[in-house]
């Protein structure tokens, strides 16, 4: 197994995989409704079969290279994960997305492992564009698309029937020389 360091702090950037089914569920459940404010991970991974199940559609996008799931570790406990949703290495277009429980919010854990995350996508599999897909609502996750340098491409209304309720989805974007340059600035 790895482990890469985000910083300073001791969080570290793992696979998420799926024999950590029952820390990945305990996790959840610490976070269930602060999660789910927004996502539907709550809801996929309601027990351990759940859970389980769900690590391991990742591990099948993983091994096919069509998607990405790692868990950030806070001194020593999950707190929050970061994923390709998807990814089409032919089209070199792939979607970002995180979550976070409620103890880790404010640290900046989500927008460092993001950061992990796209460079390796745009550096190691020859990604083009990073599409991160936000509810209008989500104001922490539009700021961490704002923080990555991520450009708002539109809105996508009404089009995310969530919990019974309809939600407008703004769209944000980076392509790979945007990415590179602004690593450079930086």
């Amino acid at each position: 197994m790895y482990a890469i360091s985000l910083g300073d702090d001791g969080a570290e950037l793992r696979p998420l995989e799926p024999w950590r089914a029952e820390e990945f569920l305990a996790h959840v459940d610490r976070g269930r409704e602060f999660i789910g404010r927004f996502i539907a991970l709550p809801d996929a991974a309601e027990d351990l079969p759940a859970a389980r199940s769900f690590l391991q559609s990742y591990a099948e996008k993983t091994a096919s290279d069509t998607g990405r799931i790692l868990g950030i570790w806070a001194d020593g406990e999950l707190v929050g994960g970061v994923l390709l949703r998807t990814m089409d290495v032919g089209q070199g277009t792939a979607e970002a997305g995180c979550w976070l429980e409620p103890s880790a919010v404010g640290r900046g854990l989500v927008s460092r492992a993001v950061r992990v995350l796209i460079d390796w996508a745009v550096e190691e599999r020859g990604i083009h564009r990073v599409e991160w897909q936000v509810s209008s609502a989500n104001d922490a996750s539009i700021a961490v698309a704002r923080r990555l340098g991520m450009t708002r491409d539109g809105v996508l209304r009404q089009s995310y029937l969530y919990r019974g309720q309809r939600h407008d989805i703004e769209v944000w974007s980076v392509l790979a020389p945007e990415w590179r340059a602004a690593r450079r600035a930086s």
